[in-house]
């Protein structure tokens, strides 16, 4: 999943990479875009006005990974999701943020 997700945002400038969350996150401009877990769960970054919708799409649910829901992050559950939608979700909200 880390190749298809590199392939995505391959034509997206400020990609960077970093080790968190027991595996590895890509960040936009300084900012947590999406990852994939230790348990290789996709996790996106969706933002507060679109973290209900998120969550009503197929495979998705809160993200918990300190045990409690982290607001406007979710995991994305299977491999077989549209992998650019999510992606493409993610973005609309981290080019709202400042760099980093």
């Amino acid at each position: 999943m880390e190749e298809k997700i590199r392939a995505l945002l391959a034509s997206e400038n400020g990609i960077t990479e970093k080790k968190m969350f027991g595996g590895i996150c890509f960040l936009h401009r300084g900012n947590m875009l999406c990852g994939i877990d230790n348990k290789k769960k996709l996790m996106v970054r969706v933002g507060p006005k679109q973290y209900e919708a998120a969550l009503k799409m197929q495979h998705a649910h809160e993200m918990d990974f300190t045990g409690r829901p982290l607001k406007g992050m979710v995991y994305v559950a299977s491999e077989e999701v549209d992998l650019s939608k999510w992606i493409e979700m993610g973005l609309n909200f981290t080019r709202t943020l400042p760099k980093k």
